[in-house]
């Protein structure tokens, strides 16, 4: 972990995250998501009818100063929507941060609740949608919707690195970046596990794995030895 002072400008960035989060945390700017979202807190799983559902939409978590930004889909209904964090208490949190611990970015390999001791080193997570959606599937819009949270997260921590869970995150970075004219296609850069793109400076590399969904992890699509040969060429990339 780190544990170098940080510096005015570092602190500055640590404050306007928060302010970002707290924006994050209050946005209803999709109907769909907002009622799907309180509704799920309301009815929960009865295996966590004892819990108070966080219920809101869920901001970016971990590292101000970190150089890799890892984006995924969209919280759980009862993990991230459950638990206020992103990828916590769910079976997808379990396999990531297993191996996030495993190549060095995370204090421990679990994450259960958000008081539950986890620190990212280097690294900070956020979603394309903030909000759960009905069946893990955002409508377009709705990661639209949620575009200008994660231009800002990329503006303020100016990462090297972008590491993308999934198809759907991996195309929502390349359309901002369409957008910004900084590509005029996102067909050339193909995703796939272990896909990698170098894009155009100041724009962090991109890579690529499979979602940490138990549709993938539980039938072996992705497994544990495929996310730590991934993480471990991030890692050399940003030591580099």
């Amino acid at each position: 972990m780190r544990d170098a002072k940080a510096s005015p400008q570092e602190s500055s960035h640590e404050t306007v995250l928060h302010l970002l989060a707290d924006e994050v945390i209050s946005c209803r700017k999709c109907p769909r998501l907002v009622e799907y979202r309180e509704r799920i807190a309301q009815e929960k799983r009865r295996a966590f009818r004892d819990w108070t559902y966080w219920g809101k939409p869920i901001p970016g978590f971990g590292d101000p100063r970190a150089k890799l930004l890892i984006l995924g889909l969209a919280p759980a209904a009862h993990g991230g929507n459950r638990t206020g964090r992103v990828f916590t208490g769910d079976r997808s949190a379990d396999f990531l941060f297993a191996a996030l611990y495993e190549a060095g970015f995370a204090n421990q390999p679990t994450s259960i609740k958000r008081d539950d001791g986890l620190q990212l080193s280097n690294c900070y997570i956020a979603a394309a949608c903030r909000c759960a959606p009905p069946a893990n599937k955002p409508l377009p819009q709705e990661i639209l919707n949620c575009r200008p949270y994660l231009e800002r997260e990329l503006e303020l921590l100016k990462p090297t690195a972008l590491l993308a869970l999934g198809k759907i995150a991996w195309d929502a970075y390349l359309e901002i970046l369409k957008q910004r004219g900084a590509i005029t296609s996102r067909a050339r850069y193909v995703f796939g596990h272990g896909a990698e793109a170098a894009l155009p400076k100041p724009w962090p590399t991109l890579f690529g794995v499979y979602h940490p969904s138990q549709q993938n992890t539980q039938t072996g699509k992705v497994t544990p030895a495929m996310y730590a040969q991934v993480l471990q060429r991030v890692r050399k990339f940003l030591e580099h």
